[in-house]
């Protein structure tokens, strides 16, 4: 593994941690992997949970650089994010999918599924392999139950629109690893 990421790690720009965390490894309870896909969301977004301001739901992302914000998407699964930039600005880094290499047994019995590809592409999925769920809601991301290591070495990054939102889906605000088959959906270059 190479250095652990910490909470000062996040307190800077959303996209430069965006960019960042692609190659970068995730590890939750010591389950997870390479991250290959993420989404920003900076608090001026209109797609972003805080650009209307503080609600019970989304407290967690005006508090400080460096935790998790775990959310229901749709009401039906987890997705997890790392708040960003300095406290109260309220921006966000989606996990989208990651490449598993840790504890490939445990995510294929919660997904139900051995395709290693399909056990981490998508935040829903990511988050049910991983075990992840709204207790951990406002957890520090540098220490137990988390655990993140920056890349060992360069990695090509591919920009492109987000996915599954109905507002400002034309930023080019989605990152992934050019090439990974682990991406939820393919991305431009």
């Amino acid at each position: 593994m190479s250095r652990p990421l910490h909470r000062t790690f996040f307190a800077r720009d959303v996209h430069a941690v965006a960019r960042e965390l692609i190659g970068a490894t995730f590890l939750f309870k010591g389950v997870g992997g390479r991250i290959v896909e993420v989404e920003a969301y900076h608090h001026t977004d209109p797609a972003a949970h805080s650009f209307r301001g503080r609600t019970p739901r989304n407290a967690v992302m005006f508090g400080p650089p460096g935790v998790a914000y775990v959310y229901r998407s749709y009401g039906i699964h987890w997705c997890v994010n790392f708040v960003c930039e300095e406290e109260g600005s309220a921006s966000a880094v989606l996990i989208r999918a990651i490449e598993p290499t840790e504890g490939l047994r445990a995510m294929r019995r919660r997904r139900g599924l051995n395709d290693a590809r399909l056990l981490c592409s998508g935040p829903g999925r990511l988050c049910q392999a991983l075990a992840i769920t709204g207790s951990h809601n406002g957890l520090a991301l540098d220490k137990p139950p988390f655990a993140l290591f920056a890349r060992c070495k360069d990695v090509d990054v591919a920009i492109g629109p987000r996915i599954g939102i109905t507002k400002a889906t034309e930023l080019p605000w989605r990152y992934g690893q050019k090439g990974s088959t682990f991406l939820s959906k393919p991305l431009g270059v």
